[in-house]
């Protein structure tokens, strides 16, 4: 695998390139080196293998994840990355060659018949939560306008005691197929039908209702999950919640995208938070118990003798949950900042010079017969 050229790369495209940019580059590919315009040109039909795997893999959306995150090593093992001979060439790619090479050759490859049933469009809507609801989930309820089938049509877009009927210009196969002469010879040109706008159908006598459409738009209030863990900009898919199908296809899906508030304490990379938490000066010479907000409530810590400012501490568990197991959580980083005291009364001010010239060498002073620590010092100085 080894030698293999990554297949963005083989693409021209970005690794941010959508359906349109993958199947618009592999089509000019395609047609540069497909075997048919190139006889006998083993380095063109190599370079067509080539782009034909690359799009075979970042089509499929399952097949571009496991790409994205282990590479060609993904499809070692017989993964489906496979070679041309490999690939099937039904659906989209089935397409592809129906315009590129059927047609212009005069058939040969599968294309898809237009009036057949198809899957509806996805939606698309957003939702906001909260940082604390991101972290442990929640739900919410949306408002979304969907289409449902029209009451009085039962859906099918003709008036009632009247039904659609099969067009006379494609006789119900919802396509148009012309011929021409080339120079490649006949050619044959496929489109959809203009009258029936690749249904197979007409409808005379439309719903009024529903103006032939066969659905009409209904507020719905649909209820949303979200998941503990979820992050910003991550999209939650609600099956058959889209559009309806086309000639008795499924509906498509509705994908929520949220949308994170920011917090005012608390910063999140993948499953860890980091935070900011204050201490005094006192604290940070002589050790003590500080409280340290997290996202499960305040925690005690006790603060060892001698903590330099901008020390960062881990309190493991306290992070952002898993979202394939939410009994999974990161840490919380937490950086440690003395706190400079501002608006000293003129009392304290004598405090911290005293304080001063006793951390400047003068710590043998006795009292009482005996000398004073400089913990003792600093205590009595700050009164802790």
């Amino acid at each position: 695998m080894a030698d293999k050229r990554d297949y963005y790369e083989v693409l021209g495209v970005g690794k941010n390139a959508d359906d349109a940019e993958l199947k618009k580059a592999y089509r000019k590919l395609a047609k540069k080196y497909h075997p048919d315009m190139n006889p006998g040109d083993k380095a063109a039909e190599a370079k067509f293998k080539e782009a034909t795997e690359a799009y075979g893999v970042l089509s499929d959306p399952d097949k571009r994840r496991q790409y994205d995150q282990f590479g060609h090593a993904a499809f070692e093992n017989g993964g489906g990355a496979g070679g041309f001979g490999g690939f099937d060439f039904g659906g989209d790619m089935g397409d592809i060659f129906g315009d590129i090479f059927g047609d212009l050759f005069g058939g040969g490859s599968r294309r898809r018949n237009s009036n057949a049933p198809m899957k509806g469009a996805n939606l698309r809507a957003v939702v906001h939560i909260t940082f604390q609801e991101a972290v442990f989930g929640c739900e919410k309820e949306l408002e979304i306008s969907l289409k449902e089938s029209c009451p009085k049509c039962g859906g099918t877009g003709a008036k009632k005691g009247t039904s659609p009927e099969t067009c006379p210009k494609c006789k119900g196969s919802g396509q148009i197929v012309y011929t021409q002469q080339s120079m490649f010879g006949m050619v044959r040109n496929v489109q959809e039908c203009p009258q029936c706008r690749g249904t197979g159908k007409i409808i005379k006598d439309k719903c009024p209702e529903c103006r032939g459409e066969g659905y009409i738009s209904q507020r719905k209030k649909i209820k949303v999950s979200i998941p503990a863990g979820i992050d910003d900009g991550q999209s939650i898919r609600i099956r058959d919640k889209g559009e309806p199908g086309v000639n008795g296809g499924p509906r498509g899906d509705l994908l929520v995208e949220v949308q994170v508030a920011r917090h005012p304490i608390f910063q999140r990379q993948d499953m860890s938070i980091y935070s900011t938490a204050p201490m005094t000066y006192a604290q940070a010479a002589l050790g003590g118990t500080i409280r340290i907000s997290t996202v499960d409530g305040e925690v005690e810590y006790e603060v060892k003798p001698g903590t330099q400012t901008d020390t960062r501490i881990r309190l493991k568990g306290k992070g952002i949950p898993s979202l394939r197991n939410k009994n999974i959580r990161g840490d919380h980083y937490v950086t440690l900042v003395v706190q400079v005291p501002k608006d000293l009364s003129n009392e304290a001010k004598e405090a911290l010079r005293h304080f001063d010239d006793v951390t400047n060498g003068r710590t043998t002073e006795k009292t009482e017969g005996r000398k004073k620590s400089f913990k003792e010092k600093l205590k009595e100085t700050f009164d802790v």
